[in-house]
């Protein structure tokens, strides 16, 4: 089990795209790795584009970033609901200041943009956020998936098998 003894956080609103949340979910529990759900509110059911559920055990606020190793934020769109919280600002900035992997995938980069965490970075994301990463500073090219440090970015389900390889060895390190 090679992410025995990580701990991350994977956030969620509705409408998130649901490979893109379920798919990193499963291949970290596999490899060992604790992921924990934290929604608006614990123990709330979000359904994702899809139709697929998932239930949060955490909110926002009960979530201490410090405790954790890593965070995953889903595309779809609830991205643009989750920027809208404090809470979820202030755990991207606080394990993007202590070097921890942050992974984005998608619409997932407007939440790093509200954060105000991409200026200088290299990322990718859907192409349909491209001018926002750029405006918010970043350089954005299209591929796969890109590392840039501690962040890890892609841009749509078909590249999760790359993202999830590139956000596991950055996990390891």
């Amino acid at each position: 089990m090679r992410l025995e003894g990580k701990k991350v956080i994977q956030i969620v609103s509705k409408d998130f795209e649901d490979l893109e949340l379920w798919y990193p979910v499963l291949r970290l529990r596999e490899e060992g790795a604790e992921v924990h759900i934290a929604g608006e509110k614990a123990n709330e059911t979000y359904i994702g584009k899809y139709g697929v559920p998932i239930v949060s055990e955490y909110s926002f606020e009960e979530i201490n970033p410090e405790e954790y190793d890593a965070i995953l934020v889903p595309g779809g769109w609830s991205p643009d609901l989750l920027r809208r919280f404090d809470s979820v600002l202030n755990m991207v900035r606080t394990l993007n200041e202590q070097n921890k992997p942050i992974g984005q995938i998608c619409h997932a980069g407007w939440v790093l943009i509200s954060a105000k965490i991409l200026e200088g970075k290299t990322v990718t994301s859907t192409p349909g956020i491209k001018d926002d990463m750029m405006n918010a500073g970043a350089t954005w090219v299209d591929e796969p998936v890109v590392v840039d440090g501690n962040i890890v970015s892609s841009r749509r389900p078909p590249d999760l098998p790359d993202y999830m390889r590139e956000f596991i060895k950055v996990l390891e390190s």
